[in-house]
């Protein structure tokens, strides 16, 4: 069977996977969601949910950093990741090896595509179908804001870095309702507090990742722009592209009640 990733790559498989690595934590939980429990042999150290499952299964490495002679061991038949998340040399390396499929995420399209491919790879479709359906529906009841507020969505801290467009963050931003405060950059730059203020935002997202923002963070910009509405986020709700985007939109009503 042949199937085409996300980035246009062939990959060739001969029966239904039964031994996955997982490189992206989104997609761990995915397939545990799929029922899959019992074929993933090795998922990253950041693979934290669920929670309960993963404690047990053997760690590869980081994202960007695999340990090539734990995942030989393991003798996987499939190994899944994704574009942004994992480093190229990493996945070149891994693609001469095994069957490697990719990801590569950007819009809501792209991450229920994703969940339906991998379904269908992984003889899964019909709990695929369901979880995708489910995140199409709670979907549809998006925008939630209106007149269109500036948010400034944080990811780093020293330096300061951000989430713009041309993102998966930037993207569910959108779809809230939020326009991004620096729509004229790409993807993750850095700033300084003095853009920040030039861009005076209504509103400052903090995320719990990549960077753990604080309370005292809060306040460390609110010195800086003490009118706009400053919120720690957290950060999986925002850019998990898997099913744990079933419980996305829920959390985002909760945080635009507190604006």
């Amino acid at each position: 069977m042949i199937f085409t990733d996300q980035m246009g790559r062939e990959i060739t498989l001969s029966h239904t996977p039964q031994r996955i690595i997982s490189l992206v934590p989104s997609q761990t939980e995915l397939l545990f969601d799929l029922g899959l429990k019992n074929k993933v042999v090795g998922i990253t150290k950041f693979c934290i949910h669920p929670s309960h499952e993963v404690k047990q299964i053997t760690k590869i490495g980081g994202t960007k950093k695999f340990d090539f002679d734990v995942i030989d061991n393991l003798k996987p038949d499939l190994i899944i990741g994704n574009k942004e998340e994992n480093y190229q040399d990493g996945i070149e390396y891994l693609t001469k090896k095994y069957p490697v499929w990719m990801s590569d995420i950007y819009t809501l399209d792209d991450s229920l595509k994703m969940i339906r491919e991998l379904g269908n790879i992984l003889d899964t479709l019909t709990k695929a179908h369901e979880i995708a359906q489910s995140i199409e529906t709670s979907f549809q009841n998006l925008p939630l804001v209106h007149n269109i507020p500036k948010v400034a969505y944080f990811i780093w801290r020293q330096p300061w870095m951000i989430a713009t467009t041309n993102t998966f963050i930037d993207y569910i931003l959108q779809k809230i309702g939020f326009l991004n405060a620096f729509r004229d950059l790409e993807r993750y730059p850095e700033i300084t507090l003095e853009h920040l203020q030039e861009s005076n935002p209504e509103y400052i997202f903090l995320s719990s990742e990549p960077y753990p923002f604080k309370e005292k963070h809060i306040q460390e910009l609110q010195s800086i722009l003490p009118h706009s509405k400053i919120l720690l986020v957290d950060g999986e709700m925002f850019s998990w592209y898997g099913s744990r985007l079933l419980k996305s939109v829920e959390y985002f009503k909760k945080i635009v009640a507190t604006l």
